[in-house]
């Protein structure tokens, strides 16, 4: 009677385990911005959202793609799987401009596109 020695096996899946373990967060860092600070509660969501940043000299990312303001909403209409109820967040550096954050969130929802968020951190008040 023959069997089949599985240690190899399992060996192998507890290293690539460990290894994607320590990689997974490394992957979500996506375009560096300082966000504002406000005392908001995080949101709880079940998949990724769709993400839109806008970084300090105003240029605007879908993801971590650079792209012109004008071919954000063809982009998302494109990615959007849950059609217009999508989740979107805008990431806005806290030193950009005003109203570049608006014209980008105004595009978006001129679009259609219902569910649309501001990402900010939580604020230390004792900082």
């Amino acid at each position: 009677m023959a069997e089949i020695n599985v240690t190899p096996f399992v060996d192998v899946m507890l290293v690539l385990l460990i290894v994607f373990m320590v990689a997974a967060p490394l992957l979500t860092v996506g375009v560096p911005i300082e966000l504002p600070k406000t005392e908001a509660k995080a949101l709880q969501g079940d998949k990724e959202p769709l993400t839109i940043t806008v970084n300090t000299e105003g240029k605007v990312f879908l993801q971590e793609t650079e792209i012109a303001v004008e071919e954000i909403v063809p982009k998302l209409r494109a990615i959007a799987q849950g059609g217009y109820s999508e989740r979107i967040y805008v990431r806005g550096d806290a030193k950009v401009n005003y109203g570049t954050v608006m014209r980008v969130m105004g595009t978006i929802s001129a679009a259609g596109f219902k569910s649309i968020g501001l990402v900010t951190e939580v604020e230390n008040k004792g900082s």
